[in-house]
Order: structure tokens, then sequence, then C-alpha cells
């Protein structure tokens, strides 16, 4: 990791620099892979701008930087659309072959590992409402992060939008110490592994800052109309059916859904699982695709497909 500086005259040469909230410096750090931050000089009452990464993505940033400082210093008009502005830019070179999914920033490439899983990606890429459903390790969630990433790097949609009911043992969010993020980092976490292995951790926490990818409790989504967004709900047998309607309702225009469950796995105390109830109410929807994956299309270490034939033997012979 390297820092390089560059010395600022002004608040106002900093604004034309960066861009109004920003922008200018939120695309640079996410098309190169850097961190840009302002320094005041208390002394000098001057201030320096950091760039700090690896040494080719700082370099990229810093001519950048310094030949629109010039432009600006020179009293030359600076174009605000230099470069795309969406930040799918991090995936650019990266060309996806026909029969996968995503590279990712790390170069693996995701490709579907079953007819499912073909079925389930297809329904989530050309439909509006899909609903995987099946146990652990089919690539329910997984699949849906690329799809999603893939989504954004076309321009398909502007964010994504994570979702996951939060079921409390005992403890209440309201009680629980830190923001709205900490207190329900520990439900949403599974949802991060994805991305944390398509984008890599630093990424990932950019893209958060900057609301391309929005992370909230179910609760939090009543009253709210989501457009030009991919929102994937996860572990939906954990929803009310009451629950289950108000999130599908948030769908606003140019926006997919994505729901994905196990409804061997329901953790609700009372009442039957939404995810159980919906097939049969939206069967008469023909826009709206359900894939269910079975032991066979698990994906995970060989032991897991072990497991689950087990345990489905024993609930068989079960009183």
């Amino acid at each position: 990791m390297i820092t390089k500086k560059i010395r600022l005259n002004s608040d106002e040469e900093a604004v034309l620099l960066l861009g109004e909230q920003d922008v200018h410096l939120r695309r640079l750090e996410a098309e190169n892979d850097v961190e840009i931050y302002v320094r005041h000089e208390p002394e000098s009452r001057g201030m320096h701008l950091s760039i700090r990464g690896v040494a080719g993505g700082v370099q990229r940033a810093y001519k950048r930087l310094s030949e629109r400082l010039n432009g600006i210093r020179a009293g030359r008009p600076v174009a605000e659309t230099e470069t795309p502005a969406s930040a799918v830019q991090f995936f650019s070179e990266r060309q996806v072959p026909e029969d996968a999914v995503l590279v990712t920033a790390y170069g693996k490439v995701i490709r579907p590992k079953s007819p499912r899983q073909w079925e389930y990606c297809k329904a989530m890429m050309e439909g509006d409402l899909a609903f995987g459903i099946g146990p652990a390790g089919t690539g329910k969630t997984y699949l849906a992060v690329a799809c999603a990433l893939r989504a954004l790097k076309a321009r398909e949609i502007s964010r994504i939008v994570l979702t996951r009911p939060v079921v409390e043992a005992g403890e209440k969010l309201g009680f629980l110490p830190g923001d709205l993020y900490e207190k329900v980092h520990p439900y949403l976490k599974p949802l991060y592994d994805g991305f944390f292995d398509m984008l890599g951790p630093d990424k990932f926490r950019l893209w958060r800052s900057d609301e391309l990818i929005e992370i909230v409790p179910l609760a939090y989504m009543r009253g709210r109309t989501l457009e030009n967004a991919f929102i994937i709900l996860d572990e939906a047998q954990n929803t009310s059916i009451e629950q289950m309607k108000m999130f599908l309702t948030r769908m606003g225009n140019n926006s997919r859904i994505v729901v994905t469950g196990d409804v061997t796995q329901v953790d609700l105390t009372d009442g039957r699982s939404g995810l159980i109830l919906i097939e049969e109410i939206l069967k008469g929807v023909k826009e709206v695709s359900f894939v269910h994956f079975h032991e066979e299309d698990v994906v995970r270490h060989p032991m897991v497909k072990q497991i689950i034939r087990a345990f489905d033997h024993w609930e068989k012979r079960k009183p």
C-alpha cells in the first residue's frame, strides 16, 4: 500500500476537483480501488488530498486528479462526465464467459452447477420476481448476489437491497448497542459473505457507504417503494404471510425481487410461514418463477448432502 498527496489551495478548489457531495472522489475510489480523503493543515490554512491504496490504482487516480486540478487552475471548463458515473466499471475489464453469471474481482468465474441452478439464474436474470426454495448449500443466496451484481454491471438497476427477517431470541433491536448496521450485522452476516467473495471486503464497505448496496432488516421495509433496484429477501421461511405481502408490494418500477428460503427450517414461534403459503397464493401469476432445489443441487462439502439425507430419513420415521 502506498499514499500520494496533492496540495489544494482552497475549499472552492476542493469542491471543483471532487464535485458536489464528493461525486468525483467516490467515482475515482470505485474505479481505482483506492481511498481518497482531504486533510486540512491548521498551521498553513491549506489542505491536501491523500490517495491510498495499491500502487497501480494510486498512480491512476493521482494522474486523473492532477490533470483535472491543472485544468481547474488554468481556468479550463472540466467535463462533469469524464468517465461513466457508475461504480460498475469495477467489473468492466472482466469478460464473462457465456456459460457463467459473473467474474469476481479476484478473477473467479461463477457458474451454475446444476440444471436447477441454471433455471434459477435464468429466472432472476429474465424475470421480475423469482423464488429459490430448498435446503442449505444449494447456492440460493450466493447466486442471487451474483445475479444482482451482474444486473448492476449491466446498468439494468442502480442499487442492490438486501433484507432478512430478524427472528429475535429474547433481545429487541432497540436495546442492542450501536447504530442500525451494528445491530443487524449478526443477523445479516450470511448475506455479506457472497459480496466479500465477489467484491472483496473493502469494495463492499465502499459501495455500502455509497448506498449502491443497502442492507436493512425486513421490519424497516414497510412504507417504502424501491425503484431501479435488485432486492433480495433471504431466509424468507421466517416471514409471516403478512410480512411477505408487505415485502412483495415494495417493488417499484424497473425493480426485481428474489426471495430465498428453506421451508424445512422455519423458526417462527407462531403462525405459518409466508414462504410456504405464497406459492399457493401466486400460482395464477404467470410472471412469477418458483425454483425448488433438492439434495442433488447441494454444492457445499459432500458431507452436507449426507446430513440432509439423514435428516430426511429421520423426519420420515418420526411418528
